[in-house]
């Protein structure tokens, strides 16, 4: 069983700053690439920003220079600092991680729960 879990979000003001966290625990032998995601009502989950095994990111384009992606390897867990929010980047945030577990060459997408991430003006 691998199970991812954030935590994090939460209700800001414009201009100020959240971190969100994702921790991956369970039988894991290896995570590839650690992503955050977001989702609007009735819209498509879309990519935030990822980050492979080795540390390259990347970044959907209207987040680049607010928002960073991270990881800690050794923790199993992916972290996003999101700075000078706002209004438009209000969604729930979800976590992916593309895991491989033990005894097995598959590779395959994990979710977290979502965070509500809320930004007022």
């Amino acid at each position: 069983q691998v199970q991812l879990v954030e935590s994090g979000g939460g209700l800001v003001q414009a201009g100020w700053s959240l971190r969100l966290s994702c921790a991956a625990s369970g039988s894991i032998s290896s995570i590839n690439a650690m992503g955050w995601y977001r989702q609007a009502p009735g819209k498509q989950r879309e990519l935030v920003a990822s980050i492979t095994s080795s540390g390259i990111t990347n970044y959907e384009e209207s987040v680049k220079g607010r928002l960073a992606i991270s990881r800690d390897n050794a923790k199993n867990t992916v972290y996003l600092q999101m700075n000078s929010l706002k209004p438009e980047d209000t969604d729930v945030y979800y976590c992916n991680a593309r895991i491989r577990i033990p005894w097995s060459t598959r590779i395959r997408d994990y979710w977290g729960q979502g965070t509500q991430v809320t930004v007022s003006s």
